[in-house]
This record gives C-alpha cells, structure tokens and sequence, in this order.
C-alpha cells in the first residue's frame, strides 16, 4: 500500500461572500481534495498551531496551501504571514494572498514578508474560477511539497 495525500486548501478571508465565491470557483474548477476557511488572521494562525476549538490534528490538518486575505479584522493578513513564516514548523507551507490591493509598495512588501505567491482578486467569477484552475494546477500537479500532515488517503497497490 501506498500513502498519497490529499490537497488541501486554508482560505483566511472574512467576508462571507467572498468565502463563498472562492468554494464555488475551486468546486468549478474540479479542484482536487478539499478547501476550509478560517474568518480573520487569529483563526489562521490558532488552526495552524492547533490550539483552541482546532486541537484535534486528525479533524483540524496542516493545509498544502494557504490563501490570504490582506485586510482582515483581530490580525490581518501581513500579521499572520509574518507569524507563519517565522514559525518554523509553518514556513513550509505556501501561502498566497489573494487580495483586492494593486499596490506596488504593498506587494513589494508582501513578497518581502515571505509570501509565495501575490494575486489581486479578479472582478469576475470566470477570472477566480481560472485563478482557482491556475492554482490547483501549479500547487497540486505541478510541484512537489513537503508533507504537512494532512489527510491522508491509502490506496491498494
């Protein structure tokens, strides 16, 4: 028997509509596995570390892939980048902020802090449904990660 993972996807964004557009996109996209959400940079960062309400690692795993909001409420997304990217049991993980800011000093700054990827939040459902194609592709076809202990699926040899 042989372990693959199954990808996964942590979405930080606190506005529900936009939470809402991005399950249906990655839906449409036939995303591979799965994708949960968290409200505000403090919720990321206490799934990430497994504290509070999200203490069970078997219920809570690591995600593959994070996608983050900028400006959020409690802790906004440079807050939380920052902390997961100091954390070294977190930095592994890829993050990419998915934004409505286009602001060349803000990116700058982004990248500087650690983030994988910067993509500015598309004004139409088709351009998130092709982000979410775009990003399924890379993070989960194209690129090996390390594991992260997420779920698992065994398959039969």
């Amino acid at each position: 028997m042989s372990e693959i993972r199954i990808p996964f996807i942590l979405v930080a964004d606190d506005d529900a509509e936009d939470r809402m557009l991005v399950k249906e996109a990655f839906e449409e996209a036939n995303g591979p596995g799965h994708i949960r959400f968290v409200n505000d940079g403090e919720e990321l960062l206490h799934y990430l570390q497994h504290t509070g309400k999200f203490s069970d690692q078997e219920k809570y795993p690591s995600p593959q892939l994070i996608l983050l909001d900028l400006n959020m409420p409690r802790k906004d997304g440079k807050e939380a980048l920052t902390e997961i990217k100091a954390a070294e049991h977190l930095r592994g993980i890829p993050v990419v902020v998915l934004t409505t800011c286009v602001a060349e000093q803000e990116v700058r700054a982004i990248y500087a802090l650690g983030a994988n990827s910067f993509i500015v939040k598309p004004t139409s459902y088709t351009g998130l449904v092709k982000i979410m194609k775009s990003l399924c592709a890379y993070w989960f076809r194209t690129v090996l990660l390390p594991d992260t202990n997420s779920c698992k699926l065994l398959l039969q040899e």
